[in-house]
C-alpha cells in the first residue's frame, strides 16, 4: 500500500485487518462475535465484519465505539433490529473500553445490487473487515477513487441535512446532543473528503487526515472541516458548533458536491 491508501494497481486497499486490533478491544470484538453468533447464527446470518477505528488499530479506550456490519441472507425485519440493538446494549454495557456500539443490518442481495455496487459494495470491500462467514468482496470489484465513487458514497447529504435538523431540534439533553454531533462532524468530514477525493488521488478514513487534505482545496472552509473533524472525534454538546455544522457548512458542501460530482442515484 503506499501512502495515499492504493495498491500497486491504483485501487483502494482494503483499510483494517483482526490482527490490529488493539488490546483493549480484543474481548470486546470476541464478545461481539459471540453474542452475534448466538443471536444471528444459521438461517440468518450470511456474514458479519467490523469497520472504523477498531479494525483500523486507531481505537481509544473510552473514546471509540464498535462498529459492525451484518450482512443477511433475507432483508432485515424489525425482529432482527431489535435482536441487534439487544446485542449493541449488551456488548456496550459490558466493556467500558467501548463508547457505544452500532450494529448495520444489510440483506446480502442488496449489498451485491447494481445500485450499491459504489455505494455499500464499496463500503463492504474496502471500509470491512471480516470477523464471521464468507467474505461478499469476494464478489465485488476493485474500487478507485473515482468521482463515480465520490457521488455514490456522499451525494446525498442535501437529503440528509433536513433529517438532521429536524434531531436537532428535538435533541433534549446534552447526551442527543453530543450523539448527533459525532455522527454530523464524522459525516461531514467524510463527504468533504470524498468531495476532493479524485483531485488528491486516494483514500483514507483518517478524520483528521480527511480535513487538512480538504483544506488544501478549500482553505477558506478549512477552519469548520477541522471542527467537524475533532467534534467527530469527541462530541460536542453545543447547539452552536451542531448549528454551524448543519446550517452553514452542510448547506454549501451539499451545493459544491452537486456542482463538482452531481447526486446520489436516489434509493427507492
Amino acid at each position: 500500500m503506499n501512502g495515499r491508501g492504493l495498491d500497486r494497481d491504483g485501487t483502494i486497499t482494503r483499510e483494517g485487518a483482526l490482527d490490529r486490533v488493539p488490546a483493549a478491544f480484543v474481548p470486546v470484538v470476541d464478545a461481539a462475535r459471540a453474542h452475534i453468533t448466538r443471536t444471528f447464527g444459521g438461517t440468518r446470518l450470511h456474514s458479519a465484519y467490523l469497520y472504523g477505528s477498531v479494525p483500523r488499530g486507531t481505537a481509544t479506550p473510552g473514546v471509540s465505539d464498535l462498529d459492525v456490519q451484518l450482512a443477511l441472507h433475507d432483508e432485515p425485519t424489525g425482529a432482527d433490529r431489535a435482536d441487534a440493538d439487544a446485542i449493541e446494549a449488551a456488548v456496550d454495557h459490558e466493556f467500558p473500553q467501548i463508547d457505544g456500539v452500532g450494529i448495520l443490518l444489510s440483506s446480502t442481495r442488496t449489498l451485491l445490487s447494481g445500485i450499491e455496487l459504489h455505494d455499500g459494495g464499496f463500503f463492504i470491500a474496502c471500509l470491512c473487515t471480516p470477523l464471521l462467514g464468507p467474505d461478499l468482496a469476494e464478489q465485488l470489484p476493485r474500487y478507485r477513487p473515482t468521482a463515480l465513487l465520490a457521488r455514490e458514497t456522499n451525494g446525498d447529504l442535501a437529503r440528509v441535512l433536513p433529517r438532521w435538523r429536524a434531531k436537532a431540534d428535538e435533541a433534549a439533553t446534552d447526551a442527543d446532543r453530543r450523539a448527533l454531533s459525532r455522527l454530523v462532524g464524522r459525516r461531514i468530514v467524510r463527504t468533504g473528503f470524498t468531495l476532493i477525493m479524485p483531485r488528491w488521488g486516494g483514500w483514507t478514513s483518517n478524520l483528521d487526515q480527511s480535513a487538512e487534505l480538504f483544506g488544501r482545496y478549500y482553505p477558506e472552509r478549512a477552519g469548520q472541516m477541522a471542527v467537524a473533524a475533532s467534534t467527530g472525534r469527541a462530541p460536542s454538546p453545543d447547539p452552536a458548533v451542531l448549528g454551524m455544522l448543519i446550517e452553514d457548512l452542510g448547506p454549501w458542501l451539499a451545493a459544491e458536491y452537486t456542482a463538482v460530482h452531481g447526486e446520489k442515484a436516489p434509493r427507492v
